[in-house]
């Protein structure tokens, strides 16, 4: 198992300017809270697009604080297909688990950087700043709500339900990290083959649902670009009610 220090005392120049000063962990943290912070990492991590962050069942004893990029988890099918649990976005927790390895892997979908902080620093960052934990308490919620939509959606909706919710949540999503984000297309870093493990649809019945909703001027998805033509009948066409769409945006509680 990797080896972390008790503490750093050094305060990198982007703890106090990073993207998730406005979004994370830290998120709306007076900057003698983001010191405090920063006083527990132990370094910070960029990796490639298409490199692991950690994989299943390795040992994996940081939290990862994800501060820019793209990342997907996944968990590995015995017949060695892959399953996408979850895309995430800046502000992100990785690797908060009760037990020494990982039971799920996260890979880059973008070049991405974390901050990490030993699991062991956990305790001491929480009993010196209690507001952390409460971050880190929402911070679940919000994921664990995700993953249950996520798991109803596969388990219950149709392909091509699945498929719109993928779209619109990954687009609400995107917006909430960028507030004042307004246009109606967006740099989506996935592939076919991305929704389709996220959906437990092939490739080619995602691209078959994709060029129906463009033919019904709902949603283009093409290059890596995704553009919303009319949101209304997407949230429609993926069945989610309006009010699970604005829990989507949810802010955490000051610390």
């Amino acid at each position: 198992m990797a080896s972390f220090p008790r503490r750093s005392r050094a305060l990198p120049v982007d703890c106090v300017a990073c993207r998730v000063s406005i979004e994370g962990l830290c998120g709306d943290c007076a900057s003698e809270v983001r010191k405090v912070l920063a006083g527990y990492k132990s370094s910070d991590r960029t990796i490639n697009a298409g490199e692991d962050l950690f994989r299943p069942a390795e040992p994996c004893a940081g939290l990862y604080h994800l501060v820019d990029g793209w990342v997907f988890l996944y968990s590995l099918i015995k017949n060695g297909r892959r399953q996408i649990l979850h895309f995430v976005l800046p502000g992100a927790l990785l690797g908060l688990y009760p037990g020494p390895v990982a039971v799920y892997g996260a890979e880059a979908l973008t070049e991405a950087t974390v901050c990490v902080i030993p699991h062991e620093n956990l305790g001491p960052l929480i009993e010196e700043h209690p507001g952390i934990g409460l971050r880190l308490a929402w911070t679940v919620w919000r994921e664990r709500n995700l993953a249950y939509d996520h798991l109803s959606s596969v388990g219950q909706r149709s392909a091509r339900e699945r498929v719109a919710r993928s779209l619109l949540e990954l687009y609400v999503r995107y917006r909430m990290t960028w507030p004042a984000y307004r246009s109606e297309e967006m740099h989506l870093p996935l592939t076919q083959e991305h929704i389709g493990d996220a959906t437990g649809l092939t490739g080619i019945h995602v691209n078959r649902i994709l060029r129906g909703l463009s033919n019904e001027k709902i949603v283009e998805f093409h290059y890596r670009r995704l553009r919303i033509l009319n949101p209304d009948k997407l949230v429609d066409v993926a069945g989610i009610d309006p009010q699970t769409v604005l829990s989507w945006t949810g802010r955490h509680p000051s610390a």
